[in-house]
């Protein structure tokens, strides 16, 4: 994998340009902004007028985030005309479910702050800030700009002496005009509660433990989870769970996998003439680039059809149509069920860019980011967590792979991980990566929904760190090659 190091402990100026890694979503949908009302928050966080300049040490790209987390088709939608929000019946009272209860207000006004105070990769300093203070005030030891990354964080409390360690994610960041059209606010809190949930039932049940929540920024472009492993910030945990938001039926959630996508950026660098005076001068780079163009539609034929390849021409301001162009760049995602036939796939894809610089005599830079790997998800841990829906929130939890592709599928592959999809209501069309689902991610109902995801994740887990023979069944499931989970 092609080794990403972390930015320089600065925070971006949004003027500067944003190079990023494939994420979640593609913004390319209608830039207008969401109104919604949100109650006055408790705890705020001023934000700075001015930011300085972000300049990142690595090399990310502008990329088209890649995300779809839809895992039924549009007429199985749980929409919001569908009368009621849940009626979870948790049954037998726990520490998790009283301490998420008590909890649920201040989660519902961290979301809807976040939600109105959208930030893009590595610019969610709000979201950082905010996140932070609240850990702190409930009892964790917080580390801000975790490991140079100036939007992460880590926060972690330790009960007893030994035990196993439990990593949670949130992520917080949002889409460039569309604001949390994936619902990270939810996710955000999600990974909050659980945390803050599971710490109750340590102390009540004086369980040996500890509970890392890592905020991850930049997942919808820019790697944020892929940096932090490669920082060692997983090192030190036995399993980590997190949830994402989605369409799909009522009261239902998913642990299927996802795909895995290849960002690779293309340059080609001829040289320049009259193109009526002289064009035998000149090497055109935009010749190169639409025969590797070309090179790929064809390519297309022959690949399978799970597979997609899917990219852009960009130019730059010195084109005129009496100059040869001496440049031209091109940005392709290049996507697979999983990261073996990924391989294959892009070594093929690189030779159609290659046999096209050959053609024209240009020379040619090709930038290939980490890719973002399908989603390894460990089947005792999502069996359990499909089994707590069940029985005690009525969810049905089904494995259906998706068109997603996620940073945590790279930590997926590192430790025994899971990351269920849930479905929150939403309007017809409104789909992730809309305004639909912006409004959506602020609903009540979301939250709701949210909450109960994240007491199916907490119990899981806590029986990950009190039972032993449990956890050795997820040791052994996460060695063991990854298989298609039967709910």
């Amino acid at each position: 994998m092609t080794e990403i190091r972390p930015p320089p402990l600065l925070h971006p100026h949004p003027s500067s340009p944003r190079m990023a890694l494939p994420g979640c979503f593609a913004a390319f949908f209608r830039r207008n902004r969401v109104g919604v009302n949100h109650p006055e928050p408790r705890y705020k966080v001023e934000r700075p007028r001015i930011l300085p300049d972000y300049r990142m040490t690595t090399r990310f790209f502008k990329s088209i985030t890649t995300c779809d987390n839809f895992y039924t088709d549009p007429p199985n939608w749980w929409l919001n005309t569908d009368a009621d929000p849940p009626a979870y019946s948790p049954g037998d009272e726990s520490v998790i479910d009283q301490k998420l209860d008590e909890l649920s207000p201040l989660l519902r006004q961290l979301s809807l702050d976040i939600h109105s105070h959208p930030e893009t990769a590595f610019q969610e300093i709000y979201a950082h800030d905010l996140l932070t203070t609240f850990m702190a005030d409930n009892g964790f030891k917080v580390t801000k700009s975790y490991l140079g990354i100036a939007t992460a964080f880590r926060a972690e409390f330790h009960h007893g002496k030994g035990g196993r360690t439990l990593g949670v994610n949130s992520e917080y960041d949002a889409l460039k005009g569309i604001g949390h059209a994936c619902g990270h606010n939810l996710i955000a809190v999600a990974g909050v509660g659980v945390a803050l949930t599971l710490k109750a039932a340590l102390e009540a049940h004086d369980i040996c433990g500890r509970i890392v929540l890592l905020g991850t920024p930049a997942e919808e472009g820019g790697g944020g989870k892929i940096l932090l492993l490669n920082g060692g910030g997983y090192q030190e945990m036995d399993l980590c769970v997190m949830c994402h938001p989605s369409t799909g039926p009522k009261h239902s959630a998913n642990v299927g996998t996802c795909i895995t996508v290849q960002e690779i950026e293309v340059e080609y660098v001829g040289r320049s003439a009259h193109a009526g005076a002289a064009p035998w001068e000149g090497t055109n780079a935009l010749d190169a680039a639409f025969l590797a163009y070309s090179g790929i539609s064809v390519l297309r034929q022959q690949m399978r059809p799970e597979n997609r390849i899917h990219g852009t021409i960009e130019g730059n301001q010195d084109w005129a149509p009496n100059v040869i162009p001496d440049y031209a760049k091109m940005r392709w995602l290049v996507r697979t069920p999983t990261r073996t036939e990924l391989t294959s796939l892009v070594e093929r894809v690189k030779r159609c860019f290659e046999a096209a610089a050959l053609a024209t005599s240009c020379e040619i830079k090709m930038n290939l980011a980490a890719p973002y790997l399908d989603l390894n998800q460990n089947q005792v841990l999502g069996k359990e967590f499909s089994d707590v829906l069940m029985k005690r929130y009525g969810m049905h939890t089904m494995s259906r792979a998706g068109s997603a592709s996620t940073d945590f599928g790279n930590v997926s592959y590192a430790l025994p991980a899971l990351h269920p999809g849930f479905a929150i209501p939403t309007e017809l069309n409104g789909g992730n990566h809309t305004i639909g689902f912006t409004r959506a991610a602020a609903s009540l109902h979301a939250h709701e929904a949210t909450l109960a995801v994240a007491k199916g994740l907490a119990h899981t887990a806590l029986r990950a760190l009190r039972d032993d023979e449990f956890f050795q069944q997820v040791k052994e499931s996460f060695r063991k090659p990854r298989q298609d989970l039967s709910i």
